[in-house]
This record gives C-alpha cells, sequence and structure tokens, in this order.
C-alpha cells in the first residue's frame, strides 16, 4: 500500500466514527440496492488484465459490504451483478464475471459467516440462461442457507428490469389461464398490486436506497418497479475500491431527504 494511503488511515478512522454518529438514532434503510459498476475501470488503474482476476475482486468486497450492512442493521440487499445485456460483451469477459459469480456463490454456501449471521443468500434473473455450473452453485447457496431470516442476499444475474416485469405478467396471465378466466377477466386481473405480488422480489421491501458505484448517474434497467419511490446515491467510487464511508456517505444522503411517497 502506498505511504500516502497508510498516512490517511488515521484520518479515515475518524471520518468513519463521526458518520456513524451521525447516522445514530436515524432510520436506516430497510433493504438497499447496489449497482456494481466499475470493475474494469479499476482493472486498468491496477494493471489487471485477466478478466476473472478483476471480477474476483470485485466479488471479495462483497463480504465487507455485508458487514457493514450487518452492523448497521439492514435487513436487505440485493447487488447487481450481471446483466442480460452484459451477455453481449466478448465470451472471455462474460466467462470471466460468470466464474467469479459461481466461485463466490460456493464460497458463501459454507462461509460460517453467512451461517452465524443467518443470511438467507438467493439469485434472482434468467437463471435459465446461466451456465449449468453456475446455476448449481446457486442452488447449493439457497439450499444452505433457505432457513435464515436476518438478513436476505439477493444476487441479481442475468437480470433486467423490463424483463423481470414482463415475466411477473405473463406469469399473471399464466394463472389467470389456468383459472379458466376469460380474456376480459384476465385483462382486468393485470393490477400494480398483482403485477408487484409476482416480481422477483415480491417477499422484500422495495429498496429505501439504490447506490451506483463509478460514478455513472443512471439505473440501468435495475429494480425499475420496485425503485418508484427509492432514494438514489450515486458514488464516484470503483465497486471494488468502495468504502464503508463510501457506504456512510450514501445512508447519510438517504437520511436527509424527506420522503414523501408521492403525497
Amino acid at each position: 500500500m502506498p505511504a500516502a494511503s497508510w498516512l490517511l488511515r488515521p484520518l479515515y478512522r475518524l471520518y468513519e466514527a463521526r458518520l456513524q454518529r451521525e447516522l445514530a438514532g436515524r432510520p436506516m434503510p430497510r433493504h438497499v440496492g447496489i449497482i456494481l459498476d466499475g470493475n474494469r475501470r479499476h482493472a486498468r488503474r491496477s494493471g489487471l488484465t485477466e478478466p476473472r482476476e478483476i471480477y474476483e475482486r470485485g466479488a471479495g468486497k462483497l463480504d465487507e459490504v455485508l458487514d457493514w450492512c450487518a452492523g448497521l442493521g439492514i435487513g436487505a440487499v440485493t447487488l447487481w451483478v450481471f446483466s442480460t445485456d452484459n451477455m453481449n460483451r466478448p465470451q472471455a469477459e462474460v466467462s470471466g464475471i460468470l466464474a467469479a459469480v459461481e466461485g463466490k456463490l460456493r464460497l458463501l454456501a459454507r462461509d460460517p459467516r453467512i451461517h452465524l449471521r443467518r443470511v438467507r443468500v438467493r439469485a434472482v434473473g434468467k437463471i435459465n440462461l446461466l451456465p449449468p455450473a453456475v446455476a448449481e452453485a446457486i442452488a447449493a447457496a439457497e439450499a444452505a442457507t433457505a432457513g435464515y431470516d436476518s438478513m436476505t442476499l439477493t444476487i441479481a444475474v442475468a437480470y433486467g428490469g423490463r424483463d423481470e416485469i414482463a415475466h411477473a405478467v405473463r406469469t399473471l396471465l399464466h394463472e389467470a389461464d389456468a383459472a379458466g378466466r376469460t380474456l376480459a377477466a384476465a385483462i382486468e386481473s393485470v393490477t400494480p398490486a398483482a403485477i408487484g405480488r409476482h416480481l422477483y422480489t415480491a417477499d422484500l421491501p422495495d429498496p429505501d436506497l439504490i447506490i451506483r458505484t463509478s460514478g455513472e448517474i443512471r439505473l440501468s434497467g435495475f429494480l425499475l418497479w420496485q425503485s418508484a419511490h427509492s432514494e438514489f446515491y450515486f458514488s464516484d467510487a470503483d465497486w471494488p475500491a468502495f468504502r464503508k464511508i463510501d457506504l456512510l456517505r450514501a445512508i447519510r444522503a438517504f437520511q436527509h431527504r424527506a420522503r414523501r411517497f408521492g403525497r
């Protein structure tokens, strides 16, 4: 680590403690969504070129973020790690991303901290598009943590917000068809509440706070339906370099906003 970074460490610790004092006693977000961006930018600055190494560094950040969120009492964390659009990237990069996802899920399934904290791990998205090894790692992590209820970690992989909404509507219409309803009755059954019940995250509160790393100022389709009343925070830090003070700043911004929910 550069000497300058060592010298700054005490200042960061003091700033972190100050931020935590500011947050104390104020409402915490129940559900935080994070768009993990900046792996490639960080890799270029760090001299990394091997795709799997690039994305494994990003996967390693998850452990720290879970520690921070658990310490703050945040009950649900949803991470967007791979979109359906990402499938169009060069094959070597796609393979590197998915290998890192697979490896991380296998580690989570047997991580003592996950079991100690009773973290339920699951994945959402077009799982059928993923290689069998990744799908198997998802199933193993979900099975190993299925009975836990202290925190929910959702990995959005092969995920797109438009795809999720379309899937919810199709499921709703399939149910109407199976029940023998007329077309007119099926159409009438398509309501916001009914669609909400068929989303991937139907059992979770909508995200109170959505964070995107690496300075990009857009959602790119993340939790489109659920984010109607979310607060957004855009951090300049690349995902692998995301620090606790970056998370605390995001939560401070959330706490300082007046949430009216359209009222």
